[in-house]
C-alpha cells in the first residue's frame, strides 16, 4: 500500500489544481459577453446552421486526419530510433531506411492521387 501513496497524492494534487484553475478563471475572468464571444469559432469560417441529423462532413477532412495520423506515427517511431541509434548499429539503420521508404511510397501514392489537394 505504501507504493500507491505517492500516486494518490499526485492525483489529489492534479484534481485540486484543475478545480482551482476552473474556479479561479470563472471568478476572476472578465464578464463582458457579446454576440461574437458567444458564437462558435470554426477557424475563421462563419458557422452555418446544422440541419437535423447532423449534416455531412466532407471526406477531405477524414483524408487529412488519416494523413496526419500516418505521419504522426512515423515520428513516434523515428524519435526512439534516433535516441538509441548508437546501440542499434547497422541493423537499426537498415530497418529505419526500410520504414522510411515504406512511408515515402505511401506519401507518393497519396500525392499522386491528389489527396494533398484542397479545393
Amino acid at each position: 500500500m505504501k507504493l500507491y501513496i505517492p500516486i494518490l497524492v499526485l492525483m489529489v494534487l492534479a484534481a485540486g489544481f484543475a478545480t482551482f484553475s476552473v474556479v479561479a478563471g470563472t471568478l476572476m475572468g472578465p464578464k463582458r459577453w457579446n454576440k461574437a464571444k458567444l458564437d462558435a469559432y470554426e477557424c475563421g469560417i462563419e458557422p452555418t446552421p446544422v440541419p437535423l441529423g447532423g449534416g455531412k462532413i466532407p471526406v477531405k477532412y477524414y483524408l487529412t486526419a488519416m494523413l496526419f495520423i500516418v505521419f504522426d506515427i512515423e515520428i513516434v517511431f523515428l524519435y526512439p530510433w534516433a535516441v538509441t541509434f548508437g546501440k542499434l548499429g547497422a541493423f537499426g539503420l537498415v530497418e529505419m531506411v526500410a520504414f522510411v521508404i515504406t512511408v515515402l511510397v505511401a506519401y507518393a501514392y497519396v500525392w499522386r492521387r491528389g489527396g494533398l489537394e484542397w479545393d
